[in-house]
């Protein structure tokens, strides 16, 4: 009998394809990847990024979750009065807000108090979830690492800003993590500074 097979919630990307590639590595084969959003945008590679995580998506390995990122680019594509043949247009279009696992939840930011999936908020969900949710893994707000707060975990662990990329397995509570983008020396410590605090996406 095959092994059940356990998840890894990675936190934004942000076209970190390097790090991604090495993180992706380390990670049991076996195992379903799930990507919290913001895949795109800020970092180096974000083309490079795009087609690495959807190639996981369509070989069934990987889930890609809508983020704030995800949803700004799709809808400059809807506004530029694209055809339907545009292949982002579709992907992106079908990128899930939520991922269910076994009492635990994942998703980009967090849920909205009539408990639907919201893109951007911060505050207001980690200071009033009342856990009818279960577990919820979320990226969008970087930390210097992987934080649990209560039934809240926060992945996003600023790649790329010079932080690292994280992994995070919710069945064992395991994290896995590389070396985001290496930046200048000077910048990465103002970044890596600014991760104590609460830094926009």
């Amino acid at each position: 009998m095959r092994p059940r097979s356990n998840h890894w919630v990675i936190g934004d990307v942000h076209g970190c394809y390097q790090s991604l590639q090495r993180l992706i590595g380390v990670l049991p084969t076996n195992d379903h990847i799930v990507f919290c959003g913001d895949v795109i945008n800020r970092g180096p590679e974000t083309d490079a990024t795009m087609q690495l995580v959807w190639s996981l998506v369509t070989a069934g390995r990987a889930t890609w979750l809508r983020g704030n990122h995800e949803q700004t680019l799709l809808e400059s594509l809807s506004d530029a009065a694209l055809n339907s043949a545009n292949p982002w247009l579709q992907r992106l279009q079908v990128l899930p807000t939520v991922f269910r696992g076994s009492g635990w939840v994942a998703t980009h930011a967090g849920f909205d108090s009539n408990g639907d999936p919201n893109l951007n908020i911060r505050e207001t969900f980690w200071e009033h979830y009342d856990g009818s949710h279960g577990l919820v893994v979320i990226g969008h707000t970087p930390r210097p690492d992987v934080e649990r707060h209560g039934q809240i975990v926060m992945v996003d662990t600023g790649a790329v800003y010079g932080g690292k990329l994280s992994a995070y397995c919710p069945e064992t509570e395991a994290v896995v993590q590389v070396k985001g983008v290496q930046e200048a020396t000077a910048a990465r410590r103002k970044r890596k500074a600014s991760l104590r605090q609460t830094v926009p996406c």
